[in-house]
């Protein structure tokens, strides 16, 4: 067999390989809805634009749901009021609370938005790139539901509606 031929046939073999693989593996909007679900949350440690210290390791206890966001992303600023909705509805008991960190955004911008369009949960707005990074946020909006003992409870991906909030927080206490 000539050295070609043989070179040819160890391509073909190579690529059949990588075609299997490819089309067996798990991929698209679950993998990635369900990257750190069930595990242990990423640290989150920041200082709020009120300028106080925040911790995620603090809120142990009660679900926390970790929104990451921007003021110039048209799907954030819609789904904000059912941020607010949520955490009011949670204050009573507080049951659950809500912490938005700020993606790729000035903490000016962040301030004068929050100012603007309320809520009342911490924000963090400076030096947030690499909390983005240990949680493998994409795209805003992302918002992660952590559970009493610090996991990752759920994911969802885009813009979030309170009742949906709702159902996840239900659906995640009859799990956890």
């Amino acid at each position: 067999m000539s050295p070609v031929r043989s070179a040819a046939i160890a391509v073909g073999l190579v690529l059949a390989v990588l075609v299997g693989v490819m089309a067996t593996r798990d991929s698209g909007p679950d993998r990635v809805s369900a990257h750190l679900v069930g595990q242990p949350a990423p640290p989150l440690v920041g200082t709020t634009i009120d300028g106080e210290p925040w911790d995620l390791d603090a809120q142990r206890g009660r679900w926390v749901l970790v929104n990451f966001f921007s003021t110039t992303c048209v799907p954030c600023i819609v789904e904000h009021s059912e941020l607010v909705a949520f955490a009011e509805a949670h204050a009573p008991a507080d049951d659950a609370r809500v912490v938005s960190v700020a993606f790729d955004d000035s903490a000016e911008a962040v301030e004068q938005f929050f100012r603007e369009q309320g809520g009342g949960w911490p924000v963090l707005a400076m030096h947030t790139g690499y909390i983005a990074v240990d949680w493998g946020v994409i795209a805003v909006p992302e918002s992660y539901l952590v559970s009493p003992s610090g996991h990752v409870a759920a994911k969802a991906i885009g813009g979030v509606k309170a009742d949906g909030l709702e159902a996840l927080l239900a659906e995640a206490r009859g799990g956890a």
